[in-house]
């Protein structure tokens, strides 16, 4: 795939998970350096962070994904990560190869008053994650 072509997947694919439930407010892809992909925000939102803070938290949650993954062996594999803030709830999955090695992070967001975000990520996003991860991680 060109790199046209693989912005406009990721752009896609975070249209898509945007669109599995009304209190998602953001998905991103971000590569193992941090660096943002393809974004996708809800209809209407006022993203509480600036373009430059957002770059600056993916490459923060890259670095973290690596220190979780180094845990895998003695813990089993991460489905996903998550931090409740007081204005919403940040989520991380990884994106894998067979092996383990990361190659990338879905970042997302989801209101604060979401109780079912559990369910939404593990039923909903971790599949749509999985039946695309050869698409994912093509070269």
């Amino acid at each position: 795939m060109k790199n046209q072509q693989r912005q406009q997947f990721y752009k896609e694919f975070c249209d898509t998970v945007v669109a599995i439930d009304p209190t998602i407010r953001f998905a991103g892809i971000v590569d193992t350096d941090g660096k943002l992909l393809g974004i996708s925000e809800r209809k209407g939102l006022t993203p509480l962070l600036t373009p430059e803070q957002r770059a600056q938290y993916a490459i923060t949650a890259a670095t973290r994904q690596f220190t979780r993954l180094r845990w895998e062996y003695h813990l089993g594999k991460i489905h996903y990560a998550s931090s409740h803030y007081a204005k919403l709830i940040r989520a991380t999955i990884p994106i894998t190869d067979t092996e383990s090695q990361l190659w990338y992070v879905l970042l997302l967001t989801f209101d604060v008053e979401t109780d079912n975000f559990h369910e939404i990520i593990t039923k909903g996003i971790i599949p749509m994650v999985s039946q695309n991860t050869t698409q994912l991680i093509k070269k």
